[in-house]
């Protein structure tokens, strides 16, 4: 059985986490199938537009498998998952994860490798590496400061409390906060929304965006105004036929 299924469809490929008999814990097969899939979206800038993670069942992902662990499965190199979570963050087409349910600790790391959140009301959020004596390995504590603030990052995980969906979309954690039953659909149509814009420029506004969080004001500007994708080939073309339709 495949434990991460691909979709594509009108320009979006929706993966899904699909272990659900376990809340889509991640072990390292899980890994090494969604490191394949992000490989091959990544090449296909032309196909895919946009990326929608979501996991199948009632949960995003409770976190890392704990009885992986126990087993001592190991991925095929020591940092695996969190260069995997790399990948999907430099992905160069826009990311959105859907998530209902929970979103634990891994997952949460995980999730943080997307652009968007969109939160199910019945998600639930958790950093729990404190209550197993872990620190993040996969980036947390660089990527949910950059999302929620450095304060409330730092709250998150060392109280290990539970957010729910209605929290993070007002803390910044989620963009929303959907009903659960409308989770898919809200997530393919602000998926939609992106595809139905450039897609050259999709692409090259992340990339500037992405520059902007690893540059001082000076140099992200001077990098927007150099180095910037530029227009796209059709950019004519659309301007002469804005309003037409």
């Amino acid at each position: 059985m495949a434990l991460v299924l691909r979709e594509e469809k009108e320009g979006v490929a929706v993966l899904t986490l699909n272990r659900p008999e376990h809340l889509n814990a991640m072990n390292p097969q899980l890994f090494v199938e969604l490191r394949a899939h992000i490989d091959a979206i990544a090449a296909n800038t032309d196909g895919v537009g946009c990326v929608i993670l979501t996991g199948a069942g009632k949960s995003f992902s409770a976190g890392n498998d704990l009885r992986a662990i126990a087993a001592r499965e190991r991925a095929p190199t020591p940092h695996f998952q969190a260069e995997t979570i790399d990948a999907l963050e430099a992905l160069p087409q826009p990311t959105i994860c859907a998530v209902r349910g929970h979103c634990y600790t891994g997952g949460m790391e995980l999730m943080l490798g997307c652009d968007f959140l969109i939160a199910s009301d019945t998600s639930r959020f958790c950093d729990t590496h404190g209550k197993f004596g872990m620190t993040p390995l996969w980036g947390l504590t660089q990527r949910l400061p950059r999302r929620v603030g450095l304060m409330r990052a730092k709250e998150i995980s060392l109280t290990g409390r539970v957010i729910a969906g209605e929290e993070a979309a007002r803390i910044g954690l989620a963009i929303m906060c959907v009903p659960d039953a409308e989770l898919e659909s809200r997530a393919m149509a602000f998926a939609r929304m992106i595809v139905g814009n450039s897609w050259h420029s999709a692409r090259g506004n992340k990339l500037l965006y992405q520059q902007s969080q690893q540059r001082d004001l000076a140099s992200g500007l001077s990098y927007e105004r150099n180095k910037g994708p530029g227009v796209a080939p059709d950019m004519a073309e659309r301007v002469a036929n804005f309003g037409r339709k």
